[in-house]
């Protein structure tokens, strides 16, 4: 649903920018704030921000007190969610990149500008995922790049390990969404992100398809962000667990290539029994069974992609399948994957911890 702009934020300028920040705000209150803040500081320049807000019933928009030049707000009437809301934003841009970033996540000065030096590096490494740090604990990772275990879960590599534990540059399964950077026309000609997934897993639905089309990710430890994760929705919370357990068997039968799917199926047809156990151990029980109702409810649209997908897969089984995570325990631990660039070329190491306490 198309927004209303504010002219009163809206920059003048014509000249289109090589960035597109989109930043989708829902209550963000004080993490808003925040967020503008730090994209104020950046000192990459040439770039607009497009803030979406999702129908807000807070003072968030208000209390804005730093923001970057060039800075648009679109007003929506409803909540898109964080997909539709992306998707919104990357259609109104301008820029020849589109980079995501979460209202509960500052980023440090130099965040795009190391994101910029890492595509002209590395052209064939399109997405970009960065070094997640925990908004509250900063001695804790919030993530380094999204992993993807073949029997269809998915995680913030390294979530809540060290800082010190951060891995250097290298490749990765997919970009977390929190903050992530793109080309904008490969965004938008996939189709962005799926609108149905409201939010939660449709970063790592966009990554595979994209994957599948023989697009691949590095993960840029030099390009920072402090995230407070799921700070607006609640990480455990019925809503978080609902759409997390719907989205993540859409994203595992969309996208799973007909052999492995068959291969792995046994071994998430267990992790699902697994899930519903911890569900029920940690007051979750409900909304976990409803998200795998509501999923296999939803497959019609699901199966008919994986058609469309099918005739786009540009990457062969055997490379996809060394891009997959095997281990379950991996997956258990929140374990940490960023593998070696395919060419054994070592990429510049991240600056140091000096870096990562920006």
């Amino acid at each position: 649903m198309t927004g209303v702009a504010d002219p009163a934020i809206t920059d003048p300028v014509t000249d289109a920018p090589a960035i597109t920040v989109v930043v989708v705000n829902f209550n963000g209150d004080d993490y808003l704030r925040g967020c503008l803040a730090s994209l104020a500081r950046q000192t990459f320049t040439d770039f607009e921000t497009i803030v979406i807000d999702n129908a807000s019933s807070d003072d968030s928009l208000a209390s804005i007190v730093e923001q970057p030049e060039r800075t648009t707000i679109l007003r929506q009437v409803e909540n898109l969610g964080f997909a539709g809301g992306n998707n919104v934003g990357a259609r109104a841009g301008r820029g020849r990149w589109l980079a995501l970033l979460n209202p509960d996540a500052e980023a440090a000065p130099d965040w795009l500008a190391n994101m910029m030096r890492a595509v002209e590096r590395r052209p064939t490494h399109r997405m970009v995922a960065c070094l997640q740090i925990s908004l509250h604990e900063p001695d804790k990772l919030d993530g380094a790049g999204d992993c993807y275990l073949a029997y269809g879960y998915a995680w913030r590599g390294g979530f809540e390990h060290k800082l010190v534990d951060a891995p250097d540059a290298g490749e990765c399964f997919a970009p977390c969404g929190a903050a992530a950077l793109y080309p904008r026309d490969l965004f938008l000609e996939s189709g962005g992100f799926d609108e149905r997934y409201f939010c939660y897993h449709e970063d790592v639905d966009l990554a595979f398809r994209l994957r599948l089309r023989g697009e691949r990710c590095q993960y840029v430890p030099d390009a920072v962000v402090r995230h407070a994760g799921s700070g607006v929705s609640g990480r455990s919370s019925a809503f978080a667990v609902f759409y997390g357990v719907r989205n993540g068997v859409w994203t595992y039968v969309k996208n799973m290539p007909g052999r492995l799917l068959l291969l792995t199926m046994p071994v998430w047809f267990v992790g699902s029994l697994m899930l519903l156990l911890r569900g029920a151990v940690r007051g979750v029980f409900v909304p976990t069974w409803r998200g795998f109702g509501a999923a296999f409810k939803g497959l019609g649209p699901a199966l008919r992609e994986r058609r469309e997908l099918k005739a786009q897969r540009r990457i062969s089984l055997g490379k996809l399948a060394a891009a997959l995570i095997w281990n379950p325990f991996s997956y258990l631990g929140r374990s940490i994957q960023v593998r070696p660039f395919p060419d054994g070329q070592s990429e510049i190491r991240s600056t140091s911890a000096n870096a990562r306490k920006t």
